[in-house]
């Protein structure tokens, strides 16, 4: 055996170690940060399909302020969307593309909907239960104690945007009536 040195994580361990440790050490991070970047993957696609959806509502809402915060929501994710993507090639991953079948069906649904309902209110109510959804699932995430502080602290901001954009939907209630 010979003296050598191994990283995991922040940490730094000099002394002497096996192939066969460092082995194990390296496969341990490697499975860590498969798992990191599959819960940002998830993030990325839920944010891509709130983007979407956003946007889809937008161009179908009336009122002029509802149509202003959605594209401005629209903006958001996608800005949410590329901090993710550095956070995902941080982590060795590669980001998904796309949006997800369950953000599919969630804006068709809004279609259907929107095509029977009179006035605002349909789209209205979807956009939040999208975000509450949409906050659910960042909670998830949070949930996870050993997501690495980076991530944690992005995800947090993240979560705090969606939740205090909930609010403010929520307060609009009356503009969709």
């Amino acid at each position: 055996m010979a003296l050598n040195s191994v990283k995991y994580g922040d940490y730094q361990f000099n002394g002497i170690f096996s192939v066969a440790e460092k082995e194990l050490t390296s496969k341990k991070f490697k499975m860590e940060n498969d798992k990191v970047v599959s819960e940002l993957n998830d993030l990325l696609t839920k944010n891509y399909d709130a983007e979407k959806g956003y946007k889809e509502a937008a161009e179908k809402i009336e009122h002029r302020a509802l149509k202003s915060y959605f594209e401005s929501q629209a903006q958001n994710r996608y800005d949410f969307g590329h901090k993710i993507k550095e956070l995902i090639a941080k982590y060795g991953g590669t980001p998904d593309k796309g949006t997800s079948l369950a953000g599919d069906l969630h804006r068709t649904w809004i279609a259907i909907r929107s095509a029977f309902a009179t006035g605002d209110q349909a789209i209205y109510e979807e956009c939040i239960r999208g975000e509450e959804t949409f906050s659910e699932e960042y909670g998830e995430v949070l949930n996870d104690t050993n997501l690495p502080q980076d991530v944690r602290d992005m995800v947090r901001k993240q979560k705090d945007s969606v939740d205090r954009a909930l609010v403010a939907l929520r307060t609009m209630e009356d503009f969709a009536s």
